[in-house]
């Protein structure tokens, strides 16, 4: 549950932050908005620093670590952009649902996790879900359908590196140099392209920024909580509540399959939580006996 709530959060931050890619694609293009995102994400974490006057929170064992995680995380990011100018927000949010699949099995391989018989069932519905939502066809071998993809494969790639992370590094940490190590990063690709934001677009980066760090805060305590591959699960909720947001904000089409492919992502999610109910007498005994040690 504690993973389930953390994921809301995240959610919530990830469908804020493609209402401002979507509002600023028109006016600007990615590479900069990217630079002014991680500009203005770093100055939020810095002044929440600077309060807190922590410096042991940012301290880190694994830099080199960091910067591939960052170095992926861009990337995916720029192809996520990307994809949003060319599909709806809804197939976008699907094709990147083929994270579970390709986390799952970085996350087997690199991080010795288990692929439970639960784990396989919940992935399983949730992409059962998305192609009933999607209804692939031809198009899901179109350039936005393979950009959306390659975005998706990097994401996996990063949420296995925040969960190898996670278990040294202070989610303050992972998130500050999310922010300064990109910063360079994304200032190299918007040089040729620089575009100064105006008006109103800089509210949008602000929002973006913010959202930014509170999806990846969010992402990181839930992964803190469970394994990665469960935590990717419950990903699988954004797609309806970004399909309505579409449909309401850009007339993008909502229908029935909407609806089944949640019932299904839903229901794999729920099976993913339940715990086995051999297990549930066992948790309940351990949780009692540590009732008089805690007082």
């Amino acid at each position: 549950m504690h993973a389930f709530l953390w994921m809301s959060g995240a959610i919530a931050s990830f469908c804020l932050l493609a209402i401002g890619g979507r509002e600023l694609s028109d006016g600007l293009a990615i590479t900069p908005m990217l630079f002014f995102r991680s500009l203005m994400s770093l100055i939020f974490i810095t002044l929440v620093l600077f309060f807190i006057k922590e410096k042991s929170l940012i301290r880190v064992n694994r830099l080199p670590l960091h910067g591939f995680r960052n170095l992926v995380h861009f990337a995916g990011q720029y192809f996520w952009f990307l994809a949003m100018g060319l599909l709806p927000l809804a197939e976008v949010f699907a094709l990147e649902f083929t994270v579970p699949l390709w986390t799952a099995l970085i996350a087997a391989l690199v991080l010795k996790e288990k692929i439970t018989l639960r784990k396989s069932a919940a992935i399983a519905l949730g992409i059962l879900g998305v192609l009933i939502i999607v209804q692939p066809g031809v198009a899901m071998f179109e350039i936005g359908a393979l950009i959306a993809l390659a975005a998706a494969i990097c994401y996996a790639l990063a949420h296995t590196a925040v969960k190898s992370l996670s278990s040294t590094e202070k989610p303050v940490a992972i998130l500050f140099y999310m922010a300064l190590l990109q910063l360079p990063i994304a200032l190299c690709f918007a040089l040729p392209q620089w575009q100064w934001p105006q008006g109103i677009q800089w509210l949008w980066l602000a929002l973006m920024g913010l959202a930014a760090l509170s999806a990846h805060y969010c992402i990181t305590r839930a992964m803190l909580s469970t394994e990665v591959t469960t935590v990717v699960t419950l990903d699988f909720l954004r797609l309806p509540l970004i399909a309505l947001i579409g449909g309401l904000l850009y007339q993008e089409e909502v229908g029935l399959s909407l609806f089944v492919g949640a019932a299904l992502m839903l229901t794999g999610n729920l099976i993913n939580l339940a715990k086995p109910a051999a297990q549930k007498p066992q948790q309940t005994d351990k949780q009692q006996a540590a009732i008089p040690d805690k007082l």
